[in-house]
């Protein structure tokens, strides 16, 4: 059992937890939680670490009895020192980073929900909040996104926040990070992807117009909004109404609006 935090293992696990371009050097990302670590695929488990009272607990021995990885029991005093969260659960594993291509956004990756042909993605345009991601991304699921792009300014996914707040839908929809966001939407519309870009200017309430195509909601920055270069790229500029003085919503709370009101109109259209 580990019971320093000078250990190089524990070390190498704050660095991993900190620091992206750590996470990327050794191509693994922090799963923290029991829920989380159950919805880890077997596949991309490296390592598992559970806290001294974590293991000798009856959920605990359940839950380990069933891991095919090396378990690392730590004290109590370590996990709180490489835990991302105030009250740990007592139980966190290093998994394999995802790798996607542009075309596993489209709905055609074997295992993903039926896109009928008709792909339905999220686009990001540098969104900096972790729990607007996390959500974003756990949101998509449950409405049947089949995709999410986003720029290379957008938060990292691997943000131990984000995939906190994804629930496990991290390991189930797919993503993917453009070094050319403007290029990749151009390539989307030429496979006959139509995009809506979320934005002050919209001139079309965003439950008047068709969801049912294969299509993309364009979501900007929390504090600046989109681009003008990215909505350029967009085929038509949407709005939600607003009542009273609000400008806009949470950049979590729209996406899950336009999101769910494609699942509608797609759900409408096969009845």
């Amino acid at each position: 059992m580990i019971t320093s935090t000078g250990n190089s293992r524990i070390r190498k696990l704050v660095q991993l937890r900190k620091k992206a371009k750590e996470r990327d050097a050794e191509d693994v990302f922090l799963v923290e939680g029991i829920k989380m670590f159950r919805e880890i695929p077997d596949a991309l488990l490296k390592e598992v670490y559970a806290s001294e009272s974590f293991a000798r607990s009856a959920q605990g021995k359940q839950a380990l009895d069933r891991c095919g990885a090396e378990i690392c029991v730590v004290s109590d005093e370590v996990f709180q020192a490489i835990s991302d969260t105030r009250t740990p659960q007592g139980i966190l594993a290093l998994a394999g980073q995802l790798h996607y291509r542009p075309e596993d956004l489209l709905g055609r990756t074997a295992g993903q929900a039926a896109a009928d042909g008709k792909p339905l993605l999220m686009i990001l345009e540098n969104l900096q909040d972790p729990g607007n991601l996390g959500t974003i991304l756990r949101t998509a699921e449950g409405a049947g996104v089949t995709g999410i792009l986003l720029s290379r300014g957008s938060a990292d996914v691997y943000n131990p926040k984000v995939t906190r707040s994804t629930m496990g839908s991290i390991f189930r929809v797919p993503f993917f990070y453009t070094e050319d966001l403007t290029a990749s939407m151009r390539r989307l519309r030429s496979e006959g992807i139509v995009i809506y870009a979320a934005h002050l200017k919209g001139d079309r309430d965003y439950d008047q117009v068709s969801c049912s195509c294969a299509c993309a909601f364009l979501i900007g920055n929390e504090s600046r909004g989109l681009s003008d270069a990215a909505a350029a790229e967009a085929d038509r500029l949407i709005r939600i109404p607003m009542c009273g003085n609000v400008e806009s919503l949470n950049a979590g709370v729209a996406s899950a609006i336009l999101m769910y009101e494609a699942g509608r109109q797609r759900r409408r259209e096969k009845t």
